[in-house]
């Protein structure tokens, strides 16, 4: 159970991260749903499909950012640092898209975790199952 709220905790830590990355890279003219205001979903929003990706992506981000972390901790200089930040964001950035979730919806499911200990509680079961 504690491995679990620590995967969480690093998910939800870097999913900040993600979101400015993510936004920053995106082009509005591109985007249909960019100057529309993002609302967050309450939590009976998200069907159990969306809730067993993120929790599939949730552990592949937990090891990403382990790998990442002493990555940073390493590099020598600022710029460096700066790199290894973006590129572990793109990395994760990824890894949602690959579950098959947008890095909003990941980023509002994880709001909802940490405001909800049942939610949480049912992502953390989905994760231990699969």
């Amino acid at each position: 159970m504690q491995r679990m709220t620590a995967l969480f905790s690093a998910a939800l830590l870097t999913a900040g991260l993600m979101t400015a990355q993510a936004h920053a890279q995106q082009d509005p003219a591109q985007d249909p749903a960019a100057g529309q205001p993002q609302a967050q979903a309450p939590a009976q929003d998200f069907s159990d499909d969306q809730l067993q990706q993120f929790a599939d992506a949730s552990q592949d981000i937990a090891v990403i950012s382990q790998e990442y972390t002493e990555r940073l901790h390493a590099a020598e200089d600022e710029q460096t640092q700066q790199e290894v930040r973006m590129e572990a964001n793109d990395r994760m950035v990824e890894v949602v898209e690959e579950n098959g979730l947008d890095v909003d919806t990941f980023n509002a499911i994880g709001h909802a975790i940490q405001q909800d200990p049942e939610l949480m509680q049912r992502v953390q079961q989905m994760a231990e199952q699969s």
